[in-house]
């Protein structure tokens, strides 16, 4: 079995752990996340081989899609990006359009791009939206429809079941990497998966590459190594690649919300708005029946009317049963303001539109939304053998005693269920920035950045777009420090065009540069400003 350590690198096996022993030091209201499968023991070369992996855009047949690409921390685990699927008619700019993520261009058993008749040369969307992977560990099955189930099997023998049960991240981890449409040219196999692996340099195309991650490299600079430090010896198998990802993946469990620190003791974590606004969720609503409290999903699948269950048959395509038509697995509210596409169908856009799709159920016609009842099973209650009807659901945006309803439990979810290491891309949520990242974000780039000192203490920084027309929302200014690694030193929306840095140190010499983000990614850096300041 894949499973013994290998006692390496002692130093960053300490690092690695002292990372995760302050991430994890005060659970929240989920607990410790469950043990890892006996096939599949915790160490921490494993869990940094997995980050590597997970981030790693050469796994992919034309190293433009990792696994990462599609499951942005900061987009709470999920894809910020636009993709169009034309649905089961074929059609674009029709009713059963999805909006979901943008995978490999169609590509040949050769590798060779070849034209798509849905989406040319352009890449391919996955047809549903990709769901956050965070949290997982806790799931028995994985995905929107649960295909990855929760017994892993060697992916080059099927007769062969390395883990029996608890798996279900492993078969997850193992299946895009070979999807033709995610990341894969046709038949790609898994002899040239680890080939390639083999002769690659890890993240030669990433960039910011954080600490544990460069770390890593720096002692074992070839995937070869990685394995062998992970396993103790260097085969790259498939297996092994389950393995690393899924560890990584259960090291990630953002339980550090305010909702998590209120409910352990701390009543300042939730303001007097969310607080109401968790009360009237978990009381006067029937959300929590399948967004049950701690997880905020119940982990089953259902099928709330989104779309007509023919369009997608969900959970049946797995299991074949006609119960199981356009079932869809429940997703977590965790993080959900940090998210711009909601549920399998990706044009949910956000909490409130959620909420004016489950009050359509009862006449409610004043948003765009309806429910198909036709397959629409029931909401679940206590009793398994009682349901409740979705034309009972009624939030109104105000009670009539006044109190305003839809604003508080917005407030409660968008805010109160955020942890903030996610929404910051801090450990154990940090990642690199991907090549492709920076390839679909010059449009957006800022250019022309100008310093200038206006005190011993101050320096203006002022800057230009590139094009008038940049979709970015953010600039993002970062100092060299004096071991030649830049720090993030603030973050401003992009209507502000300069920025006064007060505090700095007189006589002392500063080097600036920034970069825009946005709805299409990151943008290069700009070139770097240096400033003296007077004594």
């Amino acid at each position: 079995m894949d499973t013994n350590p290998s006692g390496r690198s002692f130093a960053r096996w300490v690092l690695g752990v002292g990372l995760l022993a302050s991430a994890v030091a005060a659970w929240g209201q989920l607990g410790p996340p469950p043990p890892a499968p006996a096939e599949n023991p915790f160490n921490e070369e494993k869990r940094v081989l997995g980050k590597i992996l997970f981030w790693e855009e050469q796994l992919s047949s034309d190293d433009t899609v990792a696994c990462g690409t599609c499951h942005i921390p900061a987009s709470a685990g999920a894809d910020p990006r636009y993709g169009l699927h034309p649905g089961l008619d074929g059609s674009f700019g029709t009713e059963d359009d999805v909006i979901g993520s943008p995978g490999i261009a169609r590509r040949d058993a050769n590798n060779r791009p070849i034209e798509d008749p849905l989406f040319g040369f352009e890449p391919q969307v996955t047809r549903r939206s990709a769901p956050s992977y965070f949290l997982a560990m806790y799931s028995p099955e994985l995905f929107w429809d649960g295909r990855a189930s929760a017994s892993f099997v060697n992916p080059l023998d099927a007769t062969d079941t390395v883990i029996a049960s608890g798996g279900a991240l492993e078969s997850q981890a193992v299946g895009p990497i070979v999807s033709d449409v995610e990341m894969a040219h046709e038949f790609r196999d898994w002899f040239e998966v680890t080939t390639k692996l083999a002769t690659v340099v890890p993240l030669a195309l990433a960039t910011d590459i954080p600490q544990d991650m460069s770390d890593a490299l720096a002692v074992d600079p070839t995937y070869p190594d990685l394995f062998e430090a992970a396993f103790s010896d260097a085969a790259i198998t498939p297996v092994r690649i389950g393995f690393a990802i899924a560890t990584y993946e259960r090291t990630l469990v953002p339980d550090q919300t305010p909702w998590d620190l209120f409910m352990a003791g701390d009543s300042s974590a939730m303001t007097r708005d969310q607080i109401q606004g968790w009360s009237m969720f978990s009381d006067n609503t029937v959300c929590g029946n399948c967004h049950v409290p701690p997880l905020f999903s119940d982990n089953e699948f259902h099928n709330i009317g989104l779309r007509p269950a023919a369009e997608d048959k969900g959970r049946m395509e797995v299991t074949g049963l006609e119960a199981d038509f356009g079932r869809f697995k429940t997703p977590s509210l965790r993080n959900i303001g940090l998210r711009s596409t909601l549920m399998h169908v990706g044009w949910v856009t956000d909490t409130q539109d959620s909420i004016d799709f489950y009050n359509s159920g009862n006449g409610v016609t004043e948003t765009r939304h309806r429910q198909f009842t036709e397959d629409q099973t029931g909401i679940p209650t206590g009793n398994p053998a009682v349901f409740r009807d979705y034309s009972d659901i009624n939030m109104p945006a105000e009670t009539q005693t006044g109190v305003r309803m839809q604003a508080l439990i917005i407030d409660f979810l968008t805010n109160a269920m955020t942890d903030p290491r996610v929404a910051a891309e801090a450990f154990p949520f940090d990642r690199p920035t991907l090549a492709t990242e920076l390839r679909v974000a010059e449009s957006q780039a800022p250019r022309k950045l100008k310093a200038k000192v206006l005190s011993a203490t101050e320096v203006r920084l002022k800057w230009k777009f590139r094009h008038k027309k940049s979709d970015a929302t953010r600039i993002q200014i970062q100092e060299k420090k004096s071991d030649g690694r830049f720090k993030k030193e603030a973050t401003v929306m992009t209507e502000v065009k300069k920025l006064v840095l007060a505090g700095l140190e007189p006589g002392a010499t500063y080097v600036f540069r920034i970069r825009a983000k946005g709805p299409s990614g990151v943008s290069a850096w700009s070139t770097e400003r240096t400033v003296s300041l007077p004594d």
